[in-house]
């Protein structure tokens, strides 16, 4: 738990290009993530959990994946909420998502019904497994925002990509 990082970050409905990847604003953020990430295993975390929502979750762990050809000691675990987390997705996320799944060194499920809470007690389960939080935010109420929120009652270390 000392040096683990956790993401937290918008899905794509909150983001100003929606789902398109290929916009360049899209581009300017994985290459952020990616720069940030890279600091971050230079200051010596190795350990690195993400949420697995569509969006800059996706983003983030891809960015961790890359990183293990660098850094093979670097792991990621997957905090999925509940069992069916992307069963609504498109096909083409549904095979993102279960591609990063089968790369992950760790699957967590925080719990295997989904309920109304189960996308919280996985952001807390992040927190609370996690010293570091880097987030992707422009400044909207929602999940992301009480990430962090909880992330700085709980002491932990947020390092904020403006939106």
């Amino acid at each position: 738990m000392d040096k683990t990082c956790c993401f937290t970050g918008h899905r794509p409905g909150k983001l100003a290009w929606g789902g398109d990847e290929r916009d360049p604003r899209c581009q300017a953020l994985k290459l952020e993530i990616a720069a940030r990430l890279d600091g971050i295993v230079q200051a010596g975390y190795r350990h690195f959990i993400c949420g697995m929502a569509e969006g800059c979750d996706l983003y983030f762990a891809e960015a961790v994946l890359e990183l293990r050809s660098r850094f093979p000691d670097v792991t990621l675990e997957a905090a999925i909420p509940c069992d069916r987390q992307a069963d609504r997705w498109s096909d083409a996320q549904q095979r993102r998502y279960e591609h990063i799944i089968a790369e992950c060194d760790t699957v967590t499920f925080v719990q295997h019904q989904y309920s109304s809470g189960c996308m919280m007690r996985r952001n807390r389960y992040m927190v609370d497994h996690s010293s570091l939080l880097l987030a992707c935010f422009d400044g909207q109420t929602g999940g992301t925002m009480n990430t962090i929120l909880y992330a700085q009652r709980q002491g932990l270390t947020v390092i904020l990509i403006d939106l």
